[in-house]
């Protein structure tokens, strides 16, 4: 496919877009659900991120603690 061939695409595209409003809507609102869902998995990710650290810290103190409790034979 040339280039003169995809801006004609492009172009033809546009102008059904212009024509009729409901399909550029619907272009529209699923653009922004992309948006929508990239941002919310990306602070889900970084929720869950920083839940993992609780976590290991917790354990890391918590095998601290255990360390000090066993009496060391004689």
């Amino acid at each position: 496919m040339s280039m003169q061939e995809a801006g004609k695409a492009v172009g033809s595209f546009f102008d059904i877009m212009k024509q009729q409003s409901l399909p550029l809507a619907l272009v529209v609102v699923v653009f922004l659900q992309g948006a929508l869902l990239w941002s919310v998995f990306g602070k889900a990710d970084e929720a869950r991120e920083s839940q993992m650290k609780m976590i290991f810290d917790l354990q890391a103190q918590t095998q601290v603690l255990l360390s000090k409790c066993v009496v060391p034979g004689p």
